[in-house]
């Protein structure tokens, strides 16, 4: 089965109570595709500039992650997000962004990707995703993902989007911010109104919430001593549950579960390290036990 993930690749700038890294591997689509690749090779689509460092091509390239739909810039500079946390780790203060080559940003996906059975729209401009699902054809399973700046600022776009999809991932405040729902599930049930029939809401420290039409299934966080950088944690999440589904080729509801769980033990080992460092040695016989700890940590 083949999966496609169109979203940002960037270079961040972090810092947290425990540390800080300049120009370290981030965007919502590294995280994903990395992720996503311990089930499953990714075909990655988006657009770096000519600053972007070759040790990083070389990363994606070790972690089975096609870079055919990487656009190189000789004219622009990376994607840049600079931002810090305090002891709230559920929220980062953004600093300074630089959209640099994501400015003007028109995916153009390879032939070879049009047919993709699984499509993951990373958390980008909706008329971005609108255009990614114009060039693709015959998907069987199509995640989206958003941000509040999207929200705030093309919520009608966004709703076009939804229409396409079949889950929609959002963290809570931003769920809220979109339906004008105080109550998850009141929310949930508006989203599934405007079309996808699965709403993931990832709740940070508290863990991650699928809601269907007919169930409710929520998931704790795995618990950690330490967490040293939050950043990609909702995208390492988004990738486990799109990667997983894909190697299995289903989207039944126990595999649509399992998804979470996959989806919730790797993101439990993103956030140990900057950036994507909790990622890059990572084997999977780790993520498999963390996998079974947490079926134990929930069965009752």
């Amino acid at each position: 089965m083949s999966l496609l993930v169109v979203g940002s690749v960037a270079l961040d700038s972090i810092k947290t109570p425990f540390g800080k890294r300049e120009d370290v591997l981030g965007g919502s689509a590294t995280y994903l595709a990395l992720a996503a690749s311990y089930f499953t090779p990714v075909n990655l689509v988006s657009v770096v500039g000519h600053d972007f460092p070759g040790s990083y091509l070389e990363f994606f390239r070790k972690r089975n992650i096609n870079l055919e739909g990487l656009t190189i810039s000789k004219n622009n500079r990376t994607f840049r997000w600079q931002g810090y946390y305090e002891d709230d780790l559920n929220e980062a203060h953004t600093i300074r962004t630089e959209l640099n080559v994501f400015e003007n940003f028109k995916p153009e996906i390879p032939k070879e990707y049009q047919s993709c059975d699984y499509l993951f729209l990373a958390n980008v401009d909706p008329d971005i995703q609108s255009e990614v699902l114009h060039q693709v054809k015959g998907v069987k399973f199509v995640v989206c993902d958003t941000i509040g700046y999207w929200i705030d600022k093309k919520p009608e776009s966004l709703k076009k989007v939804l229409a396409k999809v079949d889950a929609f991932m959002v963290n809570e405040s931003e769920l809220r911010e979109f339906t004008h729902e105080s109550n998850l599930l009141k929310g949930a049930k508006k989203v599934m109104e405007l079309g996808p029939g699965i709403v993931v809401v990832k709740r940070g420290d508290s863990g991650a919430t699928m809601f269907m039409t007919n169930s409710i299934f929520s998931l704790p966080a795995y618990p950690l001593e330490a967490v040293l950088d939050p950043t990609g944690a909702g995208d390492s999440f988004g990738g486990g549950f799109i990667g997983y589904i894909c190697q299995e080729d289903s989207t039944e509801e126990k595999i649509l579960r399992k998804a979470m769980v996959y989806g919730s033990a790797i993101a439990s080992f993103s956030v140990g390290g900057f950036g994507t460092e909790g990622l890059k040695d990572l084997e999977f016989e780790r993520i498999e036990k963390r996998h079974h700890e947490f079926e134990e940590l929930t069965d009752f």
